[in-house]
């Protein structure tokens, strides 16, 4: 790869063919919002999320910046600034990895399996260890108020 900007280039091109809906939010590549539909499943099936992502100059040696726009309850997600905790994101980035992988793999799991033992959202993990029908049900409501809702639910 000739340049970390070819590659940015590269990847974001990659995303949008792959049928996300992507918004620049200014001229340059390095910040867009992706849609993001939660998977079959989870109990976030059904809504959309709005994912902001920022990319450094550096990447992808260095990891993109992923955050909800819209609300999501859950243990490994900020409730307020929708800051996601990841280790594949936060500290085991690798170059070999692109945004597809963030959006089809690791958020995808991210949704699937919650990991309340180191929580970004206290009360939520609280809730998944104690009472997981209860917690199901929050985030399904969170999901219908908080989510554009998508009656195919397709990703």
């Amino acid at each position: 790869m000739s340049s970390p900007s070819k590659r940015r280039e590269m990847d974001l091109m990659k995303l949008m063919m792959s049928d996300y809906k992507v918004e620049m939010i200014n001229d340059g590549m390095q910040e867009f919002y992706v849609h993001f539909h939660g998977p079959n499943e989870s109990p976030y099936h059904g809504g959309v999320w709005k994912v902001r992502v920022e990319l450094p100059d550096a990447y992808p040696y260095k990891s993109p910046s992923i955050g909800f726009i819209n609300k999501i309850y859950h243990p490994n997600v900020d409730e307020m600034s929708g800051s996601v905790c990841l280790d594949v994101i936060n500290q085991t980035w690798s170059p070999m990895f692109d945004l597809v992988n963030v959006f089809e793999v690791f958020l995808p799991q991210l949704l699937l399996y919650p990991n309340p033992s180191d929580p970004l959202n206290g009360e939520a993990a609280a809730l998944m260890m104690r009472d997981r029908a209860t917690y199901e049900q929050r985030v399904k409501g969170g999901t219908l108020e908080q989510a554009v809702f998508s009656p195919q639910g397709s990703g």
